[in-house]
């Protein structure tokens, strides 16, 4: 297995991996981006993301797309957006991998904090962060506004 940093050629099969990911989540129909979005968004003069890419006999078996974020405690911190495997590879080491490339790539950026969000039903992700000395912190809630409620919330102004 060989983990790297991802390239505009493998957009393709990062989204195929995030589409992957929605199903998984129970989610099939939420995934609106398409290759063109994540070429603009990832590799423009000001990327919004990063992403290492794990692969294996040359196909794409998993990804971690991160992007920096600054708190007002912390500084600059990392957010993990997403770390997806291939459901033929889960199990395999293919996450712990790109899991420590992501702890690598915060210890070289000098950040104070990498955070993400995992689904409380997902066990064998959530004892893994544990595991690994991740806090998930109980007294915190997810807050979204998507862009249905971004729109009724202006019209209202």
């Amino acid at each position: 297995m060989n983990i790297r940093k991802g390239n505009p050629e493998d957009m393709e099969s990062v989204l195929g991996l995030i589409q992957e990911l929605a199903i998984f989540e129970k989610e099939p129909d939420a995934v609106v981006i398409t290759v063109d979005d994540l070429l603009r968004d990832g590799f423009g003069e000001n990327p919004l993301f990063h992403v290492f890419v794990a692969e294996e006999e040359e196909e794409i078996v998993g990804i971690a797309l991160y992007y920096y974020r600054y708190s007002t405690w912390k500084g600059k911190t990392i957010h993990l957006e997403d770390l997806i495997v291939k459901d033929k590879m889960r199990g395999s080491g293919v996450g712990s991998a790109l899991y420590a490339e992501i702890m690598k790539q915060g210890k070289k950026d000098n950040v104070r904090r990498i955070e993400w969000n995992v689904l409380a039903w997902n066990t064998p992700a959530v004892k893994f962060y544990e595991n690994s000395g991740a806090r998930i912190l109980e007294d915190w809630q997810v807050v979204q506004m998507d862009e249905a409620g971004i729109n009724s919330f202006l019209e209202k102004l």
